[in-house]
């Protein structure tokens, strides 16, 4: 396992790009203020512009670290930086790390998390050689275990009451994809 840290990464229609200050903006209005993105997730919603932009100052001192991996997902087409992809959890004495993902509401279902995690797949798989990709999703969040199942992890289990999101405490089903299982798909 090589760290490499938060690299810019292309797709054909995103840039993952580390934060700069001037997205603090984008982050509060496109996805970070929303209650019903946040929903499943850890962290409260932002109740200002001013912790969106506490939030990416925090990033932006902890970039040099090769260990931090945290993208903000910029849509190419409007330059502006549309949710984030990152580094959750590290293991690298089993080579492995945890993705989160969120994305603002007007981009759901447009598969444009499924083309960010992808990348970061390969990313991972190619350049870092990370041997376990997992992910997890409060139940009854499906959509993000559709992501997962897009880009090819398997679902491992559903461990009860084993989570707390903005909801509570909640069951979370765990996702996973090996370099076995990459390797057979690529």
């Amino acid at each position: 396992m090589k760290n490499l840290g938060t690299v810019s990464i292309e797709t054909k229609r995103l840039l993952l790009r580390q934060y700069r200050i001037e997205d603090a903006n984008a982050m509060y209005k496109n996805w970070a203020s929303d209650n019903e993105v946040t929903k499943y997730l850890v962290w409260p919603a932002h109740k200002s512009e001013e912790v969106s932009k506490q939030y990416i100052e925090y990033l932006i001192r902890n970039y040099e670290n090769k260990e931090v991996y945290d993208w903000g997902i910029e849509l190419k087409e409007i330059h502006q930086v549309i949710g984030s992809i990152s580094v959750v959890q590290q293991n690298p004495e089993i080579e492995s790390v945890q993705i989160g993902y969120c994305i603002g509401k007007p981009w759901w279902r447009l598969g444009i998390t499924t083309e960010a995690f992808q990348a970061i797949i390969q990313f991972f798989m190619e350049e870092v050689g990370i041997n376990r990709i997992e992910a997890r999703h409060d139940i009854n969040n499906i959509s993000s275990g559709k992501v997962m199942e897009h880009c090819g992890l398997k679902l491992e289990g559903v461990h009860r009451q084993a989570d707390k999101n903005n909801q509570g405490i909640c069951d979370a089903a765990w996702y996973a994809l090996l370099r076995e299982d990459y390797n057979r798909l690529v």
